[in-house]
């Protein structure tokens, strides 16, 4: 769609934010996007939430903050590696078509179908004419899942070289982190000129109107999950009037039968 600029020259967001803001803001996103996960469980609303982006860059913290609070049993963290031996040789959505969400649920992927154009390309895992065709195989399997009802919002989590190589260093330096970090990381850090030119390509060619990137600068892990979280519930927001369920009568009948509840006083069950 044209509107973007190179990935390295986006600015940061930056700012300061004390601890309660941070925690107050966090609270009230967190309740809102349950208010909506409610609302899409009612509804039988479907939900993808697909975050890509740099080693590094925030996309755990985020998810851990948006699914903390959301009800377990309709949501679902797909975490997506290379492709497992019964998942090769197949199409390369194959595996995403398996993990759509069912009514009422959302899934949260952390990294997408994006690998053709950003790792499988840079990394030479596939051929120049399959990641250059997968562009317009990608919108189309997005244009597909929208116009069935799907809401999709893709969150690509931007952070700066120097950024990057600190959180690196934390990690190598915390026996609790180590585990997230590996010889991979080290080999697509030092193609970083590749990956930036296949970020931007890929916010070119599939930043649509069904199913536009927003990019989330993650120098400040805070303001990034913020600003994450934000866009995660007005997007989901967009249209949508949430309202308060009302008791179905038969389910009021039930309890008075059961516990001789009333509705609207307030009168504990019998002993």
């Amino acid at each position: 769609m044209g509107k973007w600029p190179a990935l390295d020259k986006i600015e940061m967001i930056d700012g300061p934010i004390d601890d309660k803001g941070y925690e107050q803001e966090l609270k009230e996103l967190q309740e809102r996007l349950l208010a909506l996960q409610i609302h899409h469980m009612r509804t039988g609303g479907r939900v993808i939430i697909g975050l890509d982006g740099w080693d590094a860059a925030g996309k755990g913290g985020l998810i851990e903050r948006l699914v903390g609070h959301l009800e377990p049993k309709s949501v679902h963290v797909w975490r997506i590696g290379a492709p497992t031996p019964s998942e090769q040789g197949r199409h390369y959505l194959w595996r995403f078509w398996q993990r759509l969400p069912a009514p009422g649920d959302w899934a949260v992927f952390d990294r997408t179908w994006y690998g053709r154009v950003l790792v499988e390309r840079v990394e030479g895992f596939c051929d120049k004419k399959a990641w250059k065709r997968a562009y317009h195989e990608i919108n189309e399997f997005e244009h597909e899942l929208v116009d069935d009802g799907v809401r999709i919002i893709k969150l690509l989590m931007h952070v700066s070289e120097e950024e990057q190589k600190k959180r690196m260093i934390e990690r190598l330096e915390d026996p609790s982190k180590r585990y997230k970090i590996g010889l991979e990381d080290f080999r697509n850090i030092a193609k970083r000129k590749q990956y930036l030119e296949a970020y931007d390509d890929m916010l070119e060619r599939t930043d649509t109107k069904h199913a536009p990137w927003h990019v989330i600068t993650s120098d400040h892990k805070k303001l990034a999950r913020l600003a994450g979280l934000k866009v995660i519930a007005d997007e989901l927001g967009r249209g949508v009037k949430l309202t308060e369920q009302e008791l179905a009568p038969e389910i009021a009948e039930m309890a008075g039968k059961m516990w001789g509840w009333t509705p609207g006083k307030k009168n504990g069950a019998k002993k």
